[in-house]
């Protein structure tokens, strides 16, 4: 329990802890399909100073409920003014199981504002290949499950440039999470 608690006392370095990107990456202007049945592009929908994108997949069982959770616990870390400022897509990269209303009922569970987005998986790949986001078609297992062969699981963010200006990875806290993304608002 002491462990527990002590993970909620952790106070900002003030330092930025995750990567910034010397050469940020181009965001493309491939629409997927929001949860809601819309057309989303990342390049073109995306009106926040700060849109913190991570590709996953519902059924993962590790790493996507872990970086789901702590972006939700960081943006409860923001003030008001900060978090108006701020957008999580999550864009699947199991679209033969992760359909609109899938994703809209795993993402409640984190934060009823998350965006979420499916399509064709070849569309998924050509909007992750320029944000260097590794995304495959998997295979099915005998079990009924599906290997996906591993995926990144690193989360960016895409500046109102619509340039990816920074990266973490899935070891980053909630509190790490909060204090770059205050960073990066006020860099803005």
């Amino acid at each position: 329990m002491a462990l527990v608690l002590s993970g909620c006392g952790e106070e900002s370095s003030g330092e930025f802890v995750g990567n910034r990107l010397d050469q940020p990456y181009d965001v493309p202007d491939i629409a997927l399909t929001a949860t809601d049945g819309s057309s989303y592009s990342l390049a073109a929908d995306t009106d926040k100073a700060l849109t913190l994108v991570f590709f996953g997949y519902t059924h993962c069982p590790d790493y996507c409920p872990l970086v789901m959770n702590n972006l939700s616990a960081a943006l409860n870390r923001l003030d008001e003014g900060e978090r108006s400022k701020v957008d999580v897509v999550f864009v699947t990269t199991d679209p033969s199981r992760d359909d609109e209303a899938t994703l809209h009922d795993y993402l409640k569970a984190y934060d009823a504002g998350f965006i979420g987005l499916t399509g064709d998986l070849d569309d998924i790949i050509a909007l992750g290949d320029p944000l260097h986001v590794y995304v495959n078609d998997g295979e099915k297992l005998p079990t009924g499950g599906y290997d996906l062969g591993g995926h990144s699981t690193f989360t960016l963010a895409i500046s109102s440039d619509d340039e990816a200006v920074a990266l973490w990875n899935q070891e980053t806290s909630s509190t790490e999470f909060a204090n770059d993304f205050s960073i990066l608002l006020a860099d803005d």
